[in-house]
């Protein structure tokens, strides 16, 4: 079974078949880089379809189990929470791990809200889902609210029903039956004042190749380059010098920026 660590995901019972591969299917964000991990360590990536659906298929992994994890980033750049669950892999079987359904990603356009006055939530999921936002206050207050055909959600509330002081709020999406995993958490407090959130941090020169947004560029990095290399149409995040491929200069790049 999968969706253990994570929630959200679904594995079938391995398919005896005459080769060894081992597929990894779901849904994601339309057109978003999807990143698969194994045992910590980024092992390959794909783009979903306009309709979010991805799938990453592996062969020649030796008999064992292992730790798999998926994560995606939305039309902004956010990240989504890590879906993680293990697989126990059986040599000369061919193992199907299908029904990965990523959670949401959320965000706020004020870090604190002045009560009485609007916050609006915001984020990406699969197109056409109902995505339930949960507000933590003294008592809980759920809304709902339908993505686009892009997969996009966006939530105005009233923070007259909010009290006063810190909150956080998260997301998960719902179609066909489906439910995911909740969004990690956005934090915003009620105040007296607004204090808005109306761009992104400015990236360092130094994390210019962090590629996977962790505030270092390293081996997780190089990986995830290494296999976009003299591919065609590459994400504009990994064409470092954006001239639509990924070759050596790219590495030049990484390699000045590299933090280890």
């Amino acid at each position: 079974g999968g969706g253990g660590g994570g929630g959200g995901g679904g594995a079938g019972a391995p398919n005896i078949g005459a080769t060894n591969a081992t597929i990894f299917s779901g849904r994601a964000y339309p057109n978003s880089t999807v990143t698969l991990l194994k045992d910590a360590q980024v092992l390959t990536s794909t783009v979903a379809g306009s309709d979010a659906q991805f799938s990453i298929s592996l062969t020649g992994l030796n008999a064992g189990s292992y730790i798999f994890s998926v994560y995606s980033e939305d039309y902004q750049g956010s990240r989504s929470s890590l879906l993680t669950f293990p697989v126990s892999i059986t040599a000369g079987a061919n193992t199907d791990i299908g029904g990965i359904f990523l959670a949401p990603t959320i965000s706020a356009d004020k870090s604190q809200v002045k009560k009485g006055d609007n916050i609006t939530f915001f984020g990406q999921s699969i197109p056409s889902s109902e995505i339930t936002i949960s507000i933590h206050s003294d008592q809980e207050i759920f809304k709902k609210v339908n993505t686009d055909k892009t997969g996009v959600y966006l939530q105005v509330v009233d923070s007259s029903v909010l009290d006063m002081g810190d909150h956080t709020a998260k997301s998960k999406s719902a179609k066909e039956g489906q439910i995911s995993s909740y969004s990690k958490a956005v934090s915003f407090a009620v105040g007296t004042t607004n204090q808005l959130l109306t761009e992104k941090p400015k990236v360092e020169a130094s994390t210019t190749s962090d590629l996977n947004s962790d505030t270092k560029v390293n081996i997780i990095d190089f990986s995830i380059l290494a296999y976009w290399y003299n591919k065609v149409t590459p994400p504009s995040k990994v064409d470092l010098n954006h001239d639509g491929k990924v070759n050596l200069i790219d590495f030049s790049i990484m390699a000045f920026h590299w933090t280890g």
